[in-house]
């Protein structure tokens, strides 16, 4: 290996690894809907649109089932369809490439999913209508491009299927927000729960699913909720209660410094040890005792004097 030249990153370990916006709660969330389908009897394909390095797509993966498709759709490192589009991708996305995203999936998984590198515009060429329980839309924050996501995913679901929007809420992505609530007035998708990064929702009952969402966010210690009325719908609001970075960062300092602490206090014994040690074998620790030896054995015998 040349100076030039440096070594491969590592495979990533543990998917707080992989690089990429996905909070714990999410993924909390993700594991949620997914499991209960499977605990149901649902069945159908996963669908991604947009993978950045894999993050969403490595959680979604554990989920594939025996004879469903699991699918992705990004433009990775290819030219986007429009010069809105490309300039979106040099600014955000500049170090997306398929070899990275391929690198991190196999880390977890032996297989990799059906990679569509395109625009996801395409998406309904490669995925029949109704045949997916689960669509994650994660692509282009520009609101022509959301929109038209969204339209597909209702295409690829079935009445009782899953739709995660990312980004409906920041204030760099106004675009997405605009798609995302155009969907619920006007094309009827219903909000099962909101996070601070995604909207979980449907185009079927949201009731049943949302007494059970609430029954599992009631048992759970580090995650807060509560409900509130939108437009005269229920819609549970979610967050996560872990501890902030700031507080997490100053717990591990004092760790840090209590084991320090600890070291160099083992250290001063350990040598005091061998100080003893080295005194109790000494010539003069040795002549001193035999000399006091004699005065406390003749005290023993005359106890009276």
């Amino acid at each position: 290996m040349t100076r030039q030249e440096t070594a491969p990153p590592a495979p990533p370990a543990a998917l707080e690894d992989v690089k990429g916006w996905f909070p714990k709660i999410d993924q909390m969330l993700f594991t949620w809907f997914l499991e209960r389908q499977e605990r149901l009897g649902e069945t159908g394909d996963l669908v991604e649109l947009g993978s950045y390095l894999g993050k969403s797509a490595i959680l979604m993966g554990r989920h594939r089932r025996d004879g469903e498709r699991f699918t992705v759709c990004d433009l990775f490192d290819s030219e986007a369809p429009d010069d809105s589009n490309q300039a979106e991708m040099n600014g955000s996305y500049a170090t997306l490439t398929r070899t990275a995203f391929e690198s991190n999936y196999r880390a977890f998984h032996d297989r990799l999913p059906e990679i569509i590198q395109a625009p996801t515009s395409v998406i309904l060429d490669h995925v029949e209508p109704e045949t997916c329980r689960f669509v994650h839309v994660d692509a282009s924050h520009l609101y022509e491009h959301v929109a038209g996501d969204i339209q597909a995913a209702h295409v690829m679901l079935p009445a009782g299927g899953i739709i995660v929007c990312d980004d409906y809420r920041s204030e760099h992505t106004p675009g997405v927000s605009a798609a995302v609530w155009e969907a619920v007035a006007v094309d009827g998708l219903r909000p099962i729960c909101v996070t601070t990064q995604k909207l979980y929702g449907t185009w079927g009952d949201v009731g049943t699913v949302q007494d059970e969402l609430l029954e599992w966010l009631a048992a759970q210690d580090n995650v807060w909720h509560e409900v509130q009325q939108v437009a005269g719908r229920r819609l549970l609001r979610v967050k996560g209660r872990w501890a902030p970075s700031s507080e997490v960062q100053r717990l591990k300092e004092r760790l840090a410094k209590s084991q320090d602490k600890l070291a160099r206090t083992e250290d001063r014994l350990a040598r005091a040890r061998d100080e003893l040690a080295s005194v109790r074998n000494s010539v003069s620790f040795k002549v001193g005792r035999s000399v006091t030896a004699l005065p406390r054995a003749v005290r023993r015998r005359n106890p009276g004097s």
